[in-house]
């Protein structure tokens, strides 16, 4: 009976977000979304963290999440930072707050995003919740907590739409000095546009409840998204970046990579030795320098 009512609050919740992309979650809707939603936004979320981690010179111990939900991103970020001293989730919705409180301990604030004050803290997170904001307003919102937090990471859906929304937030964050952290290998104009879009994939697992829930055979799904980490300080950039699923053909493969000199068709060939052998290895999303050219041996 439990998972015929949530399966049904579920569908409404997926209907809404595929329609408007934004509104008032009910009690049920998200009960349903912490069940069928959550481990999904969870696992990008995670995802992005996990690439941030290694490029930033300190540790992220204050921890701001705008939009937190039920505590997503707290979540992740407590798995990939460790323990974090100070976080603080806003979250205007109360039934998000309500059972937020059950599943992490932080310092909740339910309020408005455009009415909260921000104070320092290491990371901001805008997790899901950049593109249900109002868009007159959100570039404000973006300016006052950038100034307030030394690392800032905006994650969106992996569509066409989420992935204008992070571009948006991107080339304005750059224009307020902000330094690129991930995915970008530069701070350039990105090279993807037209019918193409910037996104990435984290394969998730799918528990009994879950396949249930959304119909589903497979015990896993693929959550597609876009995202886009600034911060005050200069990072150590990628050398470059996979943007598609290499193309892996007998004797050859074909990577798309974004490099410093724009978005690069590159074909690995049997005969380039371990250079074939880690582009086989290769995966949508990773690093590269397989673009670079070969050091000159005087």
């Amino acid at each position: 009976m439990m998972i015929r009512m949530k399966k049904k609050d579920y569908m409404s919740l997926s209907k809404r977000y595929r329609e408007s992309g934004r509104g008032f979650l009910s009690k049920e809707e998200v009960s349903a979304y912490i069940a069928g939603r959550m481990p999904a936004t969870k696992a990008a979320i995670r995802a992005v963290f996990e690439e941030v981690a290694p490029r930033i010179p300190n540790r992220i111990q204050t921890f701001l999440d705008l939009g937190a939900g039920p505590g997503t991103g707290l979540m992740a970020a407590s798995e990939v930072f460790g323990e974090l001293s100070t976080a603080v989730l806003v979250e205007s919705n109360p039934y998000m707050v309500e059972e937020g409180k059950k599943l992490v301990e932080a310092h909740w604030v339910a309020q408005d995003l455009f009415l909260f004050e921000p104070k320092e803290a290491d990371c901001a997170l805008l997790g899901y919740s950049y593109g249900e904001l109002e868009s007159k307003k959100r570039l404000d919102l973006l300016k006052k907590v950038f100034y307030k937090t030394k690392l800032l990471v905006i994650v969106e859906p992996g569509t066409p739409t989420g992935y204008e929304n992070i571009l948006e937030a991107r080339d304005f964050l750059l224009s307020l000095s902000g330094h690129m952290v991930a995915p970008c290998p530069h701070e350039r104009a990105c090279p993807m546009q037209g019918k193409d879009w910037c996104h990435f994939s984290v394969r998730v697992p799918r528990s009994k409840e879950h396949r249930a829930l959304k119909c589903g055979v497979l015990g896993y799904e693929d959550e597609k998204f876009s995202y886009v980490t600034i911060s005050k300080e200069p990072a150590k950039l990628a050398s470059g970046r996979i943007v598609r699923h290499p193309l892996k053909q007998k004797g050859h493969v074909i990577l798309s990579i974004c490099a410093q000199e724009g978005l690069i068709e590159k074909t690995v060939s049997k005969k380039a030795g371990d250079d074939y052998r880690l582009s086989r290895k290769a995966g949508w999303g990773q690093e590269t320098s397989l673009h670079l050219p070969k050091p000159h041996c005087l």
